[in-house]
């Protein structure tokens, strides 16, 4: 039998989320499935930021070429983002699970992206632009660590217990 243990992930709601929104609806998923915030702050990051996230982190998979980063970068760079850390049994699948594709067309029903975004990679390449899935979440656990580290420093994350926990010891 293997072993579950807590896992810590990132989210990044992107710009296009904000913008719609659909904070609230988005993290409500989250909370109601049992994950825990340990971390969240809003910010705009330079390219820099961005460029060892989607770059030396994430190793940006491309559908067309290197114009595809830089057409992500200038996605991201539209409005400011809100990144959160989520702690749970087995977090990083979970999350990756009640996100859906990276393609909004392809994400099943349920999921985030196939319940609130609809474009198709064939779209956003005919009009040479990003494509708007709402949210980033970490590749796997070692990926959500890098990427933790990246954007929380360890005094940003917080450990505490939840309401329910206590009346249930």
């Amino acid at each position: 039998m293997a072993k579950t243990e807590l896992e810590q992930t990132l989210i990044v709601f992107k710009p296009d989320a904000l913008q719609r929104g659909l904070i609230g609806e988005i993290l409500t998923r989250f909370e109601r499935v049992g994950l825990r915030i340990v971390g969240t702050k809003m910010l705009a990051p330079g390219s820099d930021h961005y460029f060892t996230h989607y770059e030396e982190i994430g190793k940006l998979k491309t559908r067309a070429g290197d114009h595809i980063f830089d057409i992500t970068l200038q996605m991201m760079g539209e409005g400011p983002v809100i990144a959160m850390v989520l702690e749970g049994v087995e977090a990083v699948a979970l999350v990756r699970k009640m996100v859906g594709g990276t393609e909004p067309k392809s994400s099943a029903p349920g999921t985030i992206r196939g319940d609130f975004s609809h474009m198709s990679y064939a779209y956003a390449d005919n009009k040479k632009k990003g494509i708007p899935n709402l949210i980033h979440a970490s590749g796997d656990p070692a990926e959500a660590e890098q990427e933790i580290n990246h954007w929380f420093a360890d005094s940003e994350l917080y450990d505490y217990e939840a309401l329910h926990e206590k009346f249930t010891r």
